[in-house]
């Protein structure tokens, strides 16, 4: 039996969580939010986060109805992500791992979203697509690491719908993306946009600056904003199913696990979905809880990094904004 909590803060979200041999014991959560038509910087966001840190870490022990004593490891968000915000949890994270004498594992955010989509949805093998505000990637597991298939040669997808956030002043609570979504389901008019997939990569790049370049003009021709915001996503979730659906055929897998906070989106669930029944596949994702960055995940992703027998020096405990996916031999899963 381990116990393991779990700190994560890699962007604007700042999670602790809790779980006991892939039980979530507790799962908290505080999110920076900017006003409209702005988004988060990094010195800001850090700050945000040592300002919460110690009243989330309260309220996850006290949530999970355990003591100290019982917590077997201490784990935390290695990368990738933006450095001040990083910091700042990992300072926290290092100095209670010295407080409570236990041991220190860095995470790798992307792998804890994968870990953490597996544990709750049951999937198996699934071939994986992880879409959030930083990364975009099609992962296929293999050989002890999982393994990047496909992914933006520019900016995230999630990065591309904030920015469009911006530009029609949308609210940034709870989040861009999702209310971009709540528009994008009243839109009626499909504006033909640029589409961009180079193999098995996508850019968003140009769609975005398109859109950047255009939005007002289109708006004064009788376009609303619900038009817009549902034509960007039917463009970018295509380039994404596309992907997805070659990257299933080329593994010759029966399962899509989808995870990152793109995940949430229902239009993107709904059209993975159709491709996935086409293909006699099955789709696993999971809600905001889960999909949305969390400490829990980096908990259960540390837990069975642990439980495999992964041990990090002090030295080796340290953030990098930049930690790729397949830079990880999954110790705790075999072929």
């Amino acid at each position: 039996m381990v116990i393991a909590i779990g700190f994560e803060g890699s962007a604007n979200k700042l999670g602790i969580g809790i779980v006991k041999d892939g039980e979530v014991l507790s799962n908290c959560r505080r999110t920076y939010i900017t006003p409209p038509g702005a988004g988060f910087l990094p010195r800001e966001t850090a700050q945000h986060h040592r300002e919460n840190i110690l009243e989330v870490l309260k309220e996850a022990l006290d949530e999970a109805k355990i003591y100290v004593k019982d917590i077997d490891v201490v784990c935390y968000t290695k990368g990738p992500g933006m450095g001040a915000p990083l910091a700042s949890v990992a300072v926290v994270a290092r100095t209670l791992a010295q407080l409570w004498n236990k041991p220190l594992l860095g995470v790798n955010h992307c792998i804890g979203h994968i870990e953490m989509g597996r544990l709750i949805t049951g999937a198996e093998n699934p071939t994986i697509l992880y879409v959030s505000g930083g990364n975009t990637q099609v992962i296929a597991f293999s050989r002890n690491r999982y393994r990047i298939v496909g992914e933006t040669i520019d900016i995230a997808v999630g990065n591309c719908l904030d920015r469009f956030a911006r530009i029609l002043k949308l609210s940034n609570a709870p989040s861009p993306g999702y209310n971009i979504e709540q528009l994008a389901k009243k839109g009626k008019k499909l504006i033909s946009l640029p589409y961009c997939v180079k193999g098995m990569d996508v850019s968003f790049s140009g769609i975005l600056t398109y859109m950047e370049e255009r939005a007002n003009q289109l708006l004064k021709d009788g376009y609303t904003k619900e038009d817009l915001c549902f034509s960007l996503q039917e463009h970018v979730f295509a380039m994404l199913i596309e992907t997805s659906e070659r990257a299933l055929a080329h593994c010759n897998s029966k399962e899509v696990l989808i995870v990152g906070g793109v995940g949430c989106n229902e239009r993107l669930q709904e059209m993975m979905d159709i491709m996935c029944k086409e293909r006699d596949a099955k789709l696993f994702a999971t809600d905001e809880r889960f999909c949305i960055d969390n400490g829990v995940m980096i908990a259960h992703a540390g837990a069975e990094m642990f439980q495999s027998g992964t041990r990090m020096s002090w030295e080796d405990c340290t953030i990098t904004q930049r930690y790729r996916t397949d830079a990880v031999v999954t110790t705790w899963r075999r072929e």
